[in-house]
């Protein structure tokens, strides 16, 4: 690890990008996305942690991301008015986001609790007690959640011809 003084800017460096991608599939707006990981990495430069290593680094910067995701769906903003923005994605900043879209953004459509599961099992690589671990459940909940996500999730490919 680093010093507290470069630790926002090692942690950006290093896992920025997993950070943006994750909030990206949990909230399925880039704006909103990459305001997150700033208010993240700034909270990290404001208030520096200790971490024992880089994946203690990454679970707490996922958990966080996670939970700014939550906080965004619950406030007034966006559960009562709606975004005002038109996803104006490029295709190549889509592309850098994931490289199978239609099954992000199936899964995006997911209520957030199987969502972020998913997203953290198949594309972030944790198994369900680390998962466990950054969402501060149970890992029978995370088992559980990630069995009825990947069902809603196979019917809607199915309903769509993808599977």
């Amino acid at each position: 690890m680093t010093t507290d003084i470069n630790q926002a800017l090692y942690a950006f460096r290093k896992f920025g990008d997993t950070v943006l991608r994750a909030a990206y599939a949990c909230c399925g707006n880039y704006a909103e996305s990459e305001d997150i990981t700033q208010d993240i990495f700034l909270l990290l430069h404001a208030k520096p942690q200790s971490f024992a290593d880089d994946e203690h680094l990454k679970a707490w910067l996922l958990r966080v991301t996670v939970n700014k995701c939550k906080n965004l769906k619950r406030s007034f903003r966006i559960s009562r008015t709606g975004s005002l923005e038109t996803e104006d994605v490029t295709s190549a900043t889509y592309e850098m986001m994931t490289e199978n879209s239609s099954i992000l953004a199936e899964i995006r459509a997911l209520p957030e609790k199987y969502a972020s599961v998913i997203y953290l099992y198949y594309y972030e690589g944790y198994n369900t007690r680390e998962i466990a671990e950054i969402q501060g459940k149970s890992e029978n909940t995370v088992s559980s959640l990630l069995r009825r996500g990947r069902e809603k999730l196979k019917l809607e490919l199915e309903k769509e011809g993808a599977l």
